[in-house]
Parts: C-alpha cells; structure tokens; sequence
C-alpha cells in the first residue's frame, strides 16, 4: 500500500507518493491548492493509498504561526473528505528550503515542481521514522 505526502500552501500544494513497499518517496505532481480535493479523489481512485502525510509547518522555535493554523484546517477538512486515509501531521520545518537548495528553480514550471520535491523530502523523513522505529521494534 502506499503512502501520500502533501506541502500545502495558500496557491500551490506538492504531492509525493510512496512505492508500493514503503521505502522510496518521489515527488509526484504540483496542483492548485484550490483543486486538491478533485485530484486527490482522482488518485485514491488510480491508487492503493492507505496513509497520507500532511506537512506541518511548525516555526523554527516549535511554535504555531497562522500558516500552521491554516494547515489544521486542511487536515481536518481532508480527515473528513476522505475518512479511509489514516492523515498524520508531520514535521515539515525546513523542507521546502531542502527542495529549494536542491535544485534552484529557475522556470515556472521548475517552481511549481519544487512544492513536489518538497512533499517528496516530508514522505522522505516519515519512511525513515517508520522504518527506524520498525527495527527498533
């Protein structure tokens, strides 16, 4: 089964999506935030996915800024859209400055390209927890 990551953003959300066996995250497309919900539906269709990440942007201090307010409100609003997918909250301090350093952006397309990436490095650390913890287990 796979597993889904999303960057949200106000304009632009990155999808990144897990192989099969949980072990590769790769970045996988770039939608309109105001679309998701329509391209989720279309992709839960076209893919066994059980679990979906949602970045969460916490500041560097640990603490709550409206951005990660706006997130919760996604998340609650995508646990109730698709009440089948297990959603997580997870860390994302740092991955779309992580994607960005990654290759700079140069195009529009580029750009639009990195929120993927950046969803992709969100998956990236949540398979590395999960299969930490499932050794230590």
């Amino acid at each position: 089964m796979k597993i889904i990551a999303l960057d949200i953003g106000d304009q632009w959300t990155g999808i990144a999506l897990s192989d099969a066996l949980g072990l590769l995250a790769k970045p996988y497309k770039t939608v309109t935030t105001d679309q998701l919900i329509l391209q989720l539906k279309e992709l839960f269709i076209k893919e066994r996915i059980t679990q979906g990440v949602i970045g969460y942007p916490k500041t560097l201090r640990g603490t709550i800024s409206e951005q990660t307010k706006k997130i919760e409100e996604h998340y609650e609003a995508l646990k109730a859209q698709f009440p089948h997918i297990a959603w997580i909250l997870w860390d994302e301090r740092l991955s779309s400055k992580r994607a960005e350093l990654h290759k700079k952006s140069t195009s529009k397309e580029e750009k639009q390209r990195s929120h993927a990436v950046a969803a992709a490095f969100i998956l990236d650390s949540y398979l590395g927890y999960l299969h930490m913890h499932k050794n230590l287990g």
